[in-house]
């Protein structure tokens, strides 16, 4: 699965949104361009699917060469992800935790 087919189904699962091919309509008439939301890559977007999410608990650490390590519990499911990169880490943590393997 890649990035982009991940995003959407997160999208669609977790902010509840529709999915349009260049676009995720995200309601009242309201859409965002598919690149505005990239949790995969931006820190930012990482944490407002996190938020989304509503986790039972999460926990985020990392060590002193770079490595970080995800665990993020939704609805009972522990979801855990690690890697360099805090934002893919955080996103496959809740895939997981919601029980889609990326």
């Amino acid at each position: 699965m890649t990035t982009d087919q991940l995003t959407a189904l997160l999208a669609k699962r977790v902010m509840g949104w529709d999915i349009a091919p260049d676009r995720f309509l995200i309601g009242n008439r309201g859409w965002m361009p598919r690149w505005r939301f990239q949790p995969a890559l931006k820190l930012e977007d990482a944490f407002r699917l996190l938020e989304e999410a509503t986790p039972q608990s999460y926990c985020i650490s990392g060590d002193d060469k770079g490595n970080i390590q995800v665990q993020v519990r939704i609805r009972g499911v522990q979801g855990e992800a690690r890697g360099k990169s805090k934002p893919l880490a955080i996103t496959y943590a809740i895939a997981r935790a919601i029980e889609v393997e990326p």
